[in-house]
């Protein structure tokens, strides 16, 4: 069976004085609902939780080294087919 899933690209700053590049994280939506009452949506390894409001990511749970941001840019990206088993 197939189906569509939604993910939006989510960037983390470089750390604070460091001048590295932002990175560009792929997250999904998870069946968690968050504070806001939307979904959580999770990068691969799970260490990335956010809430998306229009193009606002609410941090809820971050990688170790990625600094305080309470808040980040979300791009929606375009479905992708996926198979369940």
């Amino acid at each position: 069976m197939k189906s569509l899933e939604r993910r939006y690209a989510v960037t983390l700053p470089g750390s604070i004085g460091g001048h590295a590049p932002p990175a560009v994280v792929v997250v999904h939506a998870t069946e968690v609902l968050g504070p806001g009452g939307g979904p959580v949506w999770t990068n691969l390894e799970g260490d990335l939780q956010v809430e998306i409001t229009g193009e606002v990511a609410t941090v809820l749970a971050a990688p170790a080294g990625t600094g305080p941001h309470p808040c980040l840019h979300a791009v929606p990206l375009p479905d992708r087919t996926t198979r369940r088993r």
